[in-house]
């Protein structure tokens, strides 16, 4: 634990983070099915609901707790100094606008670039995963033992949505590459369109892995809280430990991990952006 991090009090952030996350369940559950209000380009877009969340959120996250907000959709604080949450009002916009509920609300809290503690809500499965650094996985506020560490082979991997012609820093051919060789060493290949629920399910052992091409801290920094917290690994597509800095994010178990990144290597090599 680093000294910036020493002198917040995680359990109590985590508990009152929580709590306003609660109280933003119901205007979740209600505004499923909304359709864009802010187009971004592509497929990518914002509902009227993601705006109103990350408003109030933030809003009472700074009053509650002191420590400034950055989210998707407004921006604020910078992610790199010092404590900052980072909001995604709706993660799965897609899916959530589409009423699949594979969707929720991710907040991180970052200090100096760090991913400290982590909350991912899903509200239309009944879900909520939590921890700090250096405490338990939480689900559903109960504490949970770290997921079997199991082989690739055994395990299902979450892998990040995209278009096979896509360019970019990692180019949709390439990733169509990894892709098809992860589906010959893993157990089972799985595509939900949601960073936040890719990364809660692998910290739980749902998913023995993760792989996800995005660079937002807001979709990252959630998912790399739970997975250290229950035992896991979180780094990028190089291997470097995740940061708020990093361009994508690999998550798993230590074994899952390990063999994610042997596959990464042999099918891609040093894929740096």
């Amino acid at each position: 634990m680093s000294a910036s991090e020493a002198t917040l009090d995680l359990p109590r952030l985590l508990d009152t983070a929580g709590s306003i996350l609660d109280r933003a369940v119901d205007r979740f559950v209600d505004g499923q099915g909304a359709p864009s209000a802010v187009h971004k380009g592509g497929t990518d877009f914002a509902t009227q609901i993601d705006l109103d969340l990350e408003r109030s959120i933030g809003a009472e996250l700074a009053d509650r707790t002191q420590i400034p907000v950055h989210g998707e959709e407004f921006g604020g604080a910078d992610v790199v100094d010092g404590p900052v949450w980072v909001l995604d009002p709706i993660d799965g916009t897609f899916n959530y606008s589409a009423g699949m509920p594979l969707t929720g609300i991710l907040l991180g809290l970052v200090v100096d670039g760090e991913a400290t503690l982590g909350l991912t809500w899903l509200p239309l499965v009944g879900r909520r995963y939590a921890a700090h650094a250096d405490g338990p996985l939480l689900i559903d506020g109960e504490a949970v033992s770290p997921p079997p560490d199991i082989p690739l082979e055994e395990a299902a991997i979450a892998f990040g949505p995209f278009n096979a012609r896509s360019g970019g820093p990692y180019p949709g051919a390439r990733r169509a590459d990894l892709l098809r060789e992860v589906s010959t060493r893993a157990a089972r290949i799985r595509m939900t369109g949601s960073t936040g629920v890719d990364m809660a399910f692998t910290a739980a052992g749902v998913f023995g892995g993760a792989v996800a091409f995005g660079r937002h801290p807001w979709d990252n920094a959630a998912g790399a809280a739970l997975v250290r917290a229950a035992g896991g690994v979180a780094t990028d597509i190089a291997g470097e430990p995740w940061t708020v800095a990093s361009p994508s994010l690999v998550a798993g178990a230590p074994r899952v991990h390990a063999g994610l990144m042997q596959v990464i290597g042999e099918t891609i090599g040093e894929w740096s952006p």
